[in-house]
């Protein structure tokens, strides 16, 4: 049964004191979403407008109008009757049943408005506006409160067809009072008055009286939202079920009736999957069904005010549920049975298969019990041999069976992952690989059918949860940790990998299909979740198995999600500033991928150009020389171009400081001086302070100005000043030789055999000037594109020439 719907969203705030509705002003005050409850207890907005109270002629009476604020045509027209429940909730929403299954919802912009509107509905029906419903218990009629007084009970006329009508009507009336709902539930319960009536629905079918039926729809649907156990008792035995649902199909509101019965008994059987010997078993799981089935499929969709009153209905499916566990988890011999059949290679499949269904089932039911209750309901099935039965079954062909398998393994790993964990390692020393548990899980996980790798995904979460250290526990003589990881990388990482390595032999990737790259990116999403949390032993998997290398191949697939987790797994190596990990990036030339990729991009301003442009920003950031050195002496001619961000040439600046103060140790010797002159109020770092050296102005530097306030100067600023005026000099030479060997050569360094940037031929003509870009309507360079300093379509230098380059 559908949950209790959420109350609509409320109408956002907006500055301003009015809005233009139907051509006139209105004040915001007024100004309401309206929204209607689907069949799906959602709630959907019937549109924006403004709301007001007036006498409408042709519904004789006081009525609520809403306007629409886009054209001023009428969204809702609605007569405030004197007993409809209003509710206000929230301070800014009412909410009320216009007829049966239509409820509606006004939600107010301002609290101001929302509580005029209540006045106006408590005026019309002589309530006081402090109320929070208009019809409650409070506002109980003293004639109500003197029956209570006077009389034990209620009073129920003679059950006969002739008072059908009678009594359908005492029973509707009854409802919207707590206090005569109790009444009439204690009559009902004392006089035997259900079976009565059931007695009269069959007189009534053999007549084919309709309008005694119909009578006979509404008391019973009263009678459900009584909301008694007791009642629900009588209604739900084995002698009664029936024709309360019988009683069900007979609803006015339809031209014909339902066919529960039918349905319940000819077409809908119950299988035996193992005879139950327990009779009083069989009965609850009849009993079960047939009451899920009134719950989701008899009884029309309750409304807002209808909902509380089915919660003992809930209660009773539920605690019906829990005992059924409880009793099929004491029968040994069905267990025993079930668990033999299973894993027995002679059953045949279809009995196979509605063993794993009735399996899927259970552990479903099992999802009901409480904490203690469901920790032993595990333990049983651990110990009955689950996990050895899910291995064969996971080894067969049927699909549908694999899949309820896969559904079963769900829950137990949600549930304890440690005990699958340690089944796993145990098999690990009788079994081959190929049949491991863990094995099996991952090979269907790279065969899903599914074009939309549904239960791949569910799949990797399971492996997610198994590999997750957080939930691994660690005890004073062994780590889980320790010893589940040195299996899963010894025994089952190659067996995940593999799609991967075979894909990727080549400098494209060999399949570049939607199915294959969605497969590619749940594996690479896996292995970044191990970079993260397994240190060590992705690290030697990673270097000794090259797989960095073979991942950045998937830079160059024409699928950009794939494209973006190759270049997130890199990201998340790097983020790690690990020295193990830069010397292997750097001794592979594994920035190559990357560089390629950024500049096949070209002009576009993509998810793509932000991410790579990020990764080197956090280089620089984070100054990881090492890696700051190699892509400067390796990558920079095909960088130094990119000036609409600062991070490449920040990355030089890194590099020259680097330089300089391996070439000249006089010079931090000199800056360590200046900086114990310094008088600094805010604790800056170190590096805060070398930037601001270098960062300093050339300009400046030539009018002889230093870096050091005037009043912080140390007396022997000629001495201090000479290796820096020195300093400069030689950086201002170095630049000047520098340009002098651009004009003269082409853009090549020192060679590598491994590294060669080929560029298509979109690429040469799509990079444009920054006063172009600019023009562009919506181009990041614009100023109408928020947070963009600049556009990747802004190149300061043109690239035409660019056919390769040969770098370091």
């Amino acid at each position: 049964a559908p949950d209790q719907p959420s109350a609509p969203p409320a109408i956002a705030s907006q500055s301003g004191g009015c809005s233009v509705a139907g051509g006139r002003m209105t004040d915001t005050r007024r100004r309401v979403k309206v929204y209607t409850l689907n069949e799906d207890r959602q709630w959907d907005d019937r549109g924006t407008g403004h709301v007001s109270s007036c006498y409408v002629e042709r519904l004789k009476g006081m009525s609520l109008l809403v306007r629409a604020e886009s054209d001023g045509s009428l969204l809702l027209e609605s007569k405030i009757n004197p007993n409809t429940a209003y509710q206000k909730q929230q301070d800014t929403l009412i909410v009320w049943s216009e007829a049966e299954n239509y409820d509606l919802a006004l939600s107010f912009q301002e609290k101001a408005g929302c509580d005029e509107i209540w006045e106006k509905i408590c005026q019309v029906q002589g309530k006081d506006p402090s109320v929070d419903i208009t019809q409650d218990l409070v506002d109980e009629s003293e004639e109500e409160r003197f029956d209570d007084m006077s009389s034990p009970g209620l009073e129920l006329p003679s059950c006969e067809l002739s008072r059908l009508e009678e009594i359908a009507e005492l029973v509707a009336s009854s409802l919207p009072s707590p206090l005569r709902r109790e009444k009439l539930a204690l009559a009902l319960e004392n006089e035997g008055y259900i079976k009565k009536l059931l007695e009269i629905f069959h007189v009534c079918e053999d007549l084919e009286n309709i309008e005694g039926l119909h009578h006979l729809y509404e008391i019973i649907k009263g009678i459900f939202l009584l909301n008694r156990t007791a009642l629900f008792e009588v209604m739900f035995s084995e002698e009664c079920i029936m024709d309360v649902i019988g009683c069900l199909e007979y609803d006015p509101s339809l031209s014909q009736s339902r066919k529960h019965r039918e349905f319940l008994t000819k077409t809908a059987k119950f299988k035996e999957v193992i005879p139950i010997s327990d009779p009083e078993l069989k009965q609850k799981i009849h009993q079960t069904y047939r009451v899920q089935y009134i719950q989701d499929m008899v009884l029309p969709t309750p409304s807002v005010f209808e909902e509380n009153m089915l919660s003992t209905l809930h209660s009773f499916i539920f605690f019906n549920k829990v005992e059924i566990v409880g009793m099929l988890q004491e029968d040994e011999k069905f267990l025993t049975d079930l668990f033999a059949q299973l894993t027995d290679e002679a059953t045949d499949e279809e009995k196979r298969q509605e063993l794993v269904n009735f399996l899927k089932e259970f552990c479903a039911f099992s999802q009901t019990l409480q904490p203690q209750n469901r920790d032993a309901f595990f333990k049983t099935l651990s110990n009955m041999g689950i996990l050895p039965a899910l291995e064969v079954i996971l080894g067969m062909d049927d699909a549908q069976v694999r899949s309820a398998a896969t559904d079963i393994f769900s829950y137990l790993v949600e549930y304890n992952p440690s005990m699958v964990r340690e089944f796993v390692m145990q098999e690990a020393q009788q079994n081959d690989d190929d049949i491991l548990l863990i094995n099996l899980i991952i090979e269907h996980m790279i065969c899903d059918t599914d074009p939309e790798l549904g239960g791949a995904v569910l799949l990797m979460g399971l492996l997610r949860t198994l590999v997750d250290p957080e939930n691994m526990l660690a005890t004073a003589n062994k780590t889980e940790k320790t010893e589940f990881l040195g299996f899963f990388y010894k025994h089952c990482m190659h067996v995940l990998t593999a799609p991967l390595l075979a894909n990727t032999t080549e400098d494209k990737p060999s399949k570049d299909d939607f199915q294959t790259a969605q497969l590619l990116a749940l594996i690479l999403e896996l292995l970044t979740f191990c970079v993260e949390h397994h240190t060590y032993h992705i690290k030697n998997y990673i270097i000794n198995k090259d797989i960095l290398r073979r991942v950045l191949v998937l830079m160059a697939s024409k699928h950009a999600f794939l494209a973006l987790c190759a270049l997130r797994f890199k990201r998340k190596i790097i983020g790690l500033k690990d020295e193990f990990y830069n010397r292997y990036i750097m001794k592979s030339f594994l920035f190559e991928p990357v560089v390629k990729a950024f500049l096949n991009n070209g002009s576009r301003y993509n998810l793509m150009n932000s991410a790579i442009i990020e990764m080197f920003e956090f280089i620089r950031v984070e100054d990881i020389k090492s890696l700051t050195a190699h892509v400067i002496e390796n990558y920079w001619k095909a960088l130094e171009d990119v000036d609409y961000v600062q991070t490449f040439k920040g990355l030089k600046l890194r590099f020259e400081q680097q330089r300089e103060r391996q070439d000249n140790p006089k010079l931090d010797s000199m800056r360590s001086i200046l900086r114990n002159h310094r008088y600094r109020r805010d604790a800056r770092t170190l590096e805060d302070e070398e930037e601001m050296w270098f960062n300093t102005d050339e300009d400046d530097m030539e009018d002889g100005e230093a870096v050091v306030p005037p009043s912080d100067k140390p007396k022997n600023d000629e001495d201090i000043m000479d290796p820096i005026s020195k300093f400069m000099e030689r950086k201002k030479l170095k630049e000047s030789e520098e340009k002098e060997v651009l004009l003269k050569t082409n853009l090549s360094g020192r060679q590598s055999p491994s590294f060669k940037l080929s560029f298509s031929s979109g690429t040469k003509s799509n990079l444009t000037s920054q006063s172009s870009a600019s023009n562009l309507p919506g181009s990041p360079g614009s100023p109408g594109s928020p947070g963009s300093p600049g556009s990747p379509g802004s190149v300061s230098k043109s690239t035409s020439q660019m056919a390769a380059i040969t770098t370091k």
